[in-house]
């Protein structure tokens, strides 16, 4: 056992005092390095070999426990299900970094070593971003895939350790890392609790037009797993074991994860589960892991990681951004474990609830914008004829079952997207619509509901996204001579739009709802902006705008800023407006990876509406901001200022300080809260730290804030792995206020 090292830079005394602490002198494995730990207390930074290692941000009262010696620095921690870990680093240059993973029943047991002598893995894939397309780095419409790239292995020149920790947190920093034109340090992150073990390289670059995409993971020469061990896109268990020694290969499989299974125990490896995505029209799964040696030519020894295909979907593949001097974190998460392989999986399954939206009593899960052209698929399988025999596959399709197991209540559709739409004549248009209706009451039930919708994009300017209470028949252009609205045999009420105007008096009559899809980017980029003046983005039908992951930055500690910003901005323009989650891809089958790229609103709403009689409470419920927007691991069960939700409007009493409450449950330990507030020109944000929560914690949260002259007032809550969720405003009316 290496000495603890807890209070370098401290005096005799303070050491002996430790010591004393943990009764180290009743283990007599400690007393040979007795002399060593008391000669390092004199020195705020030691060398250890020829590596300097610096303690001097360390904190001895942290949970996570620190040791040196022989050229060696011991991680001890409390893990997860009660065990305790540690990870043993190697201060040589040239050794591999790793010299063993253990888990441990109490926590100065002997380690039982799980790997051995493993060095961690990251290739840099740096590729070329067009700015001079849209926005520079607001950019969706790029194929950085068809454009020359360079892919490194990230080399580690071990030149100095810095260990850092708070009371329930620390981190071990080795520097440096360099790959191509980028560099920075490569650092492991521990959270007492929970046997999670964050391992990022830190680079930037000064180079400008920077896209990047990372595969990340772990090598040995001689690996101590027995084997490779993960559950496929079927659900289907699967082992490769060591001796096959295959040549490396990538593999779709669930929970983005793959274990490193040994004697005694694993080690899962897995990405964040949604910054690792960046946005695609596809969701297909690429095989985002892979195992074996000789893995694209640069990682020689057997190895197993998490990877990024560069070809993506092979339409728009815009990657990540890598603006200069920003510090890009290419995060993999080790989880370590005393079980099996399929242990280890179903551990890591439950920091994104085994890839399911939680039921929340009082709350229908919502989400939309989906392009699954269920309608065209069918008139083209079938012929339109009606008596056709129908395949089983549209009978009763992947993307409703995929729906149901990721937990969705109701789900908007956004069909017909496509160049023909609008330009289709009203016979062919109405037979579209009257089978996505019929088949969006067909594959509805009691606990489950398929809307239709669309994302027509035509008259006001950008894209944009229609949503009705009920089935509503319109053909999106208006001929010479052709009135507004004129009834149909068989079709009831048809609308010809050919306007703004004529889309604002449809929204109007109908009761439906219109919001900017992936706002000031793609094909509304520089909208809602433009239109902001227009009387029909100003009313009730017009509810704002949607929230996806879009543009990535793996620089940002948050998911969708290009949106929240939005949020934040139309609130200060003094209009209430609501931001709601989309997802925005085409097609979904059930082995496809749709929970990194999803997001879920979660609408107060007592029961699920039934199709037959309407869904306008969900409509209703939308317009009042009664709702808030999740990617699943982090949920606000209540958040209030004075009394009030959001959507509501708040009555301040002059000179009085308002008691902020939020409640919260979630998986992944939580990073920071921040509660967003305006005056009409201004955004204020009050940054709540949260870094000493543990993961799978719920916790009710309050502070006071002076709200003087503010107008609306929101919460965003962000974990460590960039998870996160959002509230819609509370509006604030200070006009009114009296002295009592």
């Amino acid at each position: 056992m290496s000495p603890p090292l807890a209070l370098v830079g401290g005096s005799f005394e303070r050491a002996k005092v430790y010591l004393n602490g943990i009764s180290l002198m009743k283990h007599s494995r400690f007393l040979p390095w007795l002399g060593l730990f008391l000669s390092l207390c004199a020195t705020k930074t030691s060398g250890v070999g020829a590596v300097p290692l610096d303690l001097s941000a360390y904190d001895s009262s942290s949970e996570i426990r620190v040791e040196s010696g022989s050229n060696l620095l011991n991680v001890r921690w409390r893990g997860s299900q009660g065990i305790y870990c540690e990870l043993v680093f190697s201060l040589f240059n040239g050794a591999p970094l790793v010299k063993s993973v253990g888990t441990m029943e109490r926590a100065l047991d002997p380690a039982m070593v799980i790997l051995r002598d493993i060095n961690p893995v990251t290739l840099l894939t740096v590729g070329e971003r067009d700015l001079e397309k849209r926005r520079g780095w607001n950019i969706f419409f790029d194929k950085v895939h068809a454009k020359p790239s360079k892919t490194s292995l990230m080399r580690l020149d071990l030149e100095s350790v810095r260990v850092t920790s708070t009371s329930g947190t620390a981190s071990v920093e080795f520097a440096e890392v360099n790959g191509g034109d980028f560099s920075g340090t490569l650092r492991f992150s521990f959270s007492s609790g929970s046997s999670l073990v964050r391992v990022e390289a830190i680079v930037s670059t000064t180079a400008d037009a920077r896209a990047i995409l990372y595969d990340a993971g772990v090598t040995c020469a001689d690996p101590s797993w027995r084997e490779s061990v993960w559950i496929d896109s079927s659900d289907r268990l699967t082992r490769t074991m060591k001796r096959q020694n295959l040549a490396a290969s990538s593999r779709s499989v669930r929970y983005r994860t793959i274990v490193a299974e040994g004697a005694l125990g694993s080690l899962a490896l897995f990405p964040p589960p949604h910054q690792f995505f960046y946005p695609l029209d596809f969701a297909d799964n690429f095989g985002f892991v892979w195992h074996g040696p000789g893995y694209r030519n640069q990682i020689l020894q057997p190895s197993i990681g998490i990877r990024q295909p560069l070809e993506g979907d092979r339409r728009y593949v815009p990657w990540f951004n890598a603006p200069p001097r920003s510090q890009q974190r290419l995060s993999i998460y080790w989880y370590i474990t005393p079980g099996k392989g399929k242990d280890a999986i179903d551990e890591v399954a439950r920091y994104t609830r085994r890839d399911r939206y939680e039921p929340l009593p009082g709350y229908q899960r919502f989400t939309s914008h989906y392009h699954i052209e269920h309608t065209l698929d069918y008139l083209k399988q079938t012929g339109g004829n009606a008596g056709a025999d129908v395949p089983s596959e549209l009978e009763s399709p992947g993307f409703v079952q995929s729906f149901k197991r990721i937990g969705a209540d109701i789900v908007h559709l956004a069909e017909f997207h496509n160049g023909r739409t609008p330009r289709l004549p009203t016979k062919e248009r109405l037979d579209q619509l009257h089978l996505m209706h019929a088949e969006c009451e067909r594959l509805s039930d009691d606990s489950f509901l398929l809307l239709p919708g669309e994302e027509p994009n035509v008259h006001l300017g950008g894209h944009w996204l229609s949503f009705f209470p009920r089935p509503v028949n319109w053909v999106l252009q208006r001929p010479k001579g052709v009135p507004f609205a004129q009834e149909v045999a068989g079709h009831g009420t048809v609308y010809h739009v050919g306007s703004r105007d004529d889309v604002f008096e449809l929204m109007k009559r109908e009761g439906g709802l219109m919001w900017t899809a992936h706002a000031r980017i793609k094909g509304s980029t520089g909208y809602p902006d433009r239109y902001r003046e227009q009387p029909f983005f100003q009313s009730e039908r017009f509810l704002g705008a949607a929230w996806k992951a879009m543009p990535a930055d793996l620089s940002v500690n948050r998911l969708g800023t290009r949106v929240l910003d939005l949020l934040d901005n139309m609130a200060n323009w003094g209009e209430r407006k609501y931001v709601l989650g989309e997802v925005d891809v085409f097609k979904v089958e059930p082995n496809y990876e749709l929970y990194g790229h999803m997001n879920m609103n979660y609408v107060r709403l007592d029961r699920l509406p039934n199709f037959e009689q309407g869904w306008g409470a969900l409509l209703q419920a939308l317009r009042e901001g009664r709702f808030f927007v999740t990617t699943g691991e982090v949920l606000i069960k209540r958040f209030v200022a004075g009394t009030c939700e959001s959507g509501e409007t708040l009555r301040l009493k002059p000179g009085e300080r308002q008691s902020i409450e939020f409640d919260l449950d979630w998986t992944f330990p939580l990073a920071f809260a921040e509660i967003v507030s305006g005056d009409g020109q201004h955004v204020y944000r009050e940054t709540v730290d949260l870094g000493q929560t543990r993961e799978f914690g719920q916790g009710a949260f309050r502070r006071s804030l002076d709200l003087s002259g503010r107008t609306w007032v929101r919460l965003e809550v962000w974990d460590t792995a960039a998870n996160g969720a959002f509230t819609q405003p509370i509006w604030i009316d200070g006009s009114t206020a009296v002295e009592e």
